[in-house]
């Protein structure tokens, strides 16, 4: 919004007093409230001291003219912003030769580079990677950020430094992480549309796809992007091939045949039919009946769910089949009698109907512990793309689009793993062209790495 500081400042209520019942002597004090104020600056940041001392000639008492003498001093801190540092890095080889036979020439190694013959540093590559793949910033607009510095980088030549970076800097990750993705014993898939201008056999205005898995416990986690020109079921035929475990998605039939086929378990999610629920009760003048009762059972669902986040697998399944199954129950002898009673083709009708095709999918976190209630973990990991989207609008080549899969991959998976984007990017930009075996590869997923070993913005 252009105006939201508008909205924000006018969203601020003013602070509560004391509230007094009138019909009652008793005074009622309200539950107190955080104290508003400027936060504390965090503590990592460097500080620079600017000192302000009295003159000289005020450094004596007003009354008796004898010398004051320091006793204290007031702090107050600022939170300075400076823009981008851009400064060129030179990389000086040293070279030797024989005074004797003037021959022998040896000049020193410098470090495999990602882009050998090009002037991008790792961390001019990972802050490109960062700004268009994170914070949404079109090329376009970098070109002009960049020019406020005096410094021109075309476009284009960042676009290519994206597609080789995507499509050939990060394949050995991206590959490992494809692995540790079909190992876990539960995936979330989702997909959402996606523009490409140049694609064989296709209109620039036709759409294609980008699909997002995701696995893997907290500190572990895989988010894997990628391209297809499609939404057949071929997609997730290729995608999830020799997988067997859980898989949590919407209602997609595309998914049937490869589960079919690899024997894989299909879970639903509540949140898709609470939706449709809640589309139901938008539209009625009364906020009670069908819809309202749908809303109330899925509501409880998701309090005992809450109550065993921090359980095992096994304690959550036992509680599951202990409170949970007895709501199941109550709904759906709830929902055979609903289903009887409203029109196919109304808002509620569509609910019951999708509540009802998807009961078995729905059904299935009473089996075990491990399933969820739903696929938003796959639909906030997609987010991040959608919002971009809205941005940057399209990606002009196939090439372009496996890159981008790639790199949005990288960064949300080093997001859901703690890590700063910039800096495990900038890592393994300079890390990857060394790797020789596949165990320093390895050693270069997000999981096996940690903050402080990062290269700060520095």
């Amino acid at each position: 919004m252009f105006d939201e500081a508008e909205h924000l400042v006018s969203s601020e209520s003013p602070q509560d007093e004391s509230i007094e019942d009138e019909k009652n002597t008793e005074s009622i004090t309200p539950p107190k409230k955080k104290k508003r104020g400027r936060s504390v600056l965090p503590a990592h940041l460097k500080r620079v001291d600017i000192i302000h001392d009295l003159a000289a000639s005020e450094k004596f008492c007003p009354h008796d003219g004898q010398p004051l003498h320091k006793i204290g001093e007031e702090i107050s801190e600022q939170l300075e912003i400076i823009p981008a540092k851009v400064r060129v890095i030179r990389h000086r080889r040293f070279k030797y030769a024989c005074r004797c036979c003037e021959q022998s020439i040896h000049t020193a190694n410098m470090p495999k580079q990602a882009f050998p013959k090009s002037n991008a540093s790792a961390g001019t590559l990972a802050y490109i990677a960062v700004s268009k793949y994170q914070d949404a910033l079109p090329l376009y607009r970098l070109e002009n950020i960049f020019k406020r510095s005096k410094v021109h980088i075309p476009r284009n030549t960042m676009a290519n430094w994206m597609i080789k970076l995507g499509g050939e800097t990060f394949t050995p990750l991206i590959n490992l992480m494809r692995d540790r993705l079909l190992e876990q014993a539960l995936i979330h898939y989702d997909e959402t549309t996606y523009q490409v201008l140049k694609e064989a056999g296709k209109t620039a205005q036709s759409k294609s796809y980008m699909w997002v898995g995701l696995a893997g416990e907290q500190g572990k986690r895989v988010v894997l992007f990628d391209y297809a020109p499609t939404r057949a079921g071929t997609v997730p035929t290729s995608l999830l091939d020799d997988f067997s475990g859980y898989l949590v998605t919407d209602d997609y039939g595309g998914y049937n045949a490869v589960c079919k086929e690899n024997g894989i378990t299909r879970v639903a999610c509540w949140a898709h039919a609470r939706r449709k629920f809640n589309d139901a009760l938008k539209i009625q003048k009364v906020k009670t009946g069908k819809a309202q009762v749908a809303m109330n059972y899925i509501g409880k669902l998701y309090r005992i769910e809450k109550q065993c986040a921090e359980l095992s697998n096994r304690e959550r399944l036992t509680n599951r089949q202990k409170e949970s199954s007895t709501i199941i129950n109550e709904m759906r002898a709830w929902l055979d009698k609903s289903l009887l009673q409203s029109p196919k083709q109304s808002k509620l009708g569509v609910a019951l109907h999708y509540l009802n095709n998807n009961w078995s999918r729905l059904i299935e976190f009473l089996t075990d512990g491990i399933s969820p209630l739903d696929n938003n973990a796959a639909e906030n990991a997609i987010r991040p793309f959608v919002i971009g989207r809205k941005n940057w609008l399209h990606s002009c080549s196939v090439k372009g689009a496996h890159a981008s899969a790639a790199i949005y991959s990288i960064i949300e998976t080093a997001k859901a793993n703690g890590l700063d984007p910039y800096g495990y990017l900038k890592h393994i930009i300079e890390q990857l062209p060394l790797v020789e075996r596949v165990e320093q590869v390895e050693a270069l997923l997000p999981w096996n790495i940690n903050n402080e070993a990062l290269t700060a913005w520095d």
